[in-house]
């Protein structure tokens, strides 16, 4: 199952960095990426960037890596909610 959603965001993502016009005229320009990324083309690079990100994330969980990461990055949150032993 993990590979079907997997394989679906990789293509949403796929999608994403190859449509990115198609994207731009009808979702229009981000605000937070023409002021941030540059000043004509931010939300071009936005949209790639974004796509890109999904299709990695995509890549994680068609592999079943995505749980790993994620523990790896929430391993300093999660280090300190141990229940403490009162023996």
């Amino acid at each position: 199952m993990n590979i079907i959603f997997g394989g679906l965001i990789v293509y949403i993502g796929f999608l994403m960095v190859s449509k990115t016009e198609w994207l731009m005229e009808n979702f229009g320009r981000i605000g937070f990426f023409e002021q941030y990324l540059s000043s004509d083309g931010g939300s071009r690079l936005g949209y790639k960037l974004a796509g890109i990100l999904a299709i990695f994330i995509g890549v994680l969980m068609a592999t079943g890596l995505i749980d790993n990461l994620l523990g790896w990055i929430l391993s300093p949150l999660t280090s300190h909610m141990q229940p403490l032993n009162n023996n």
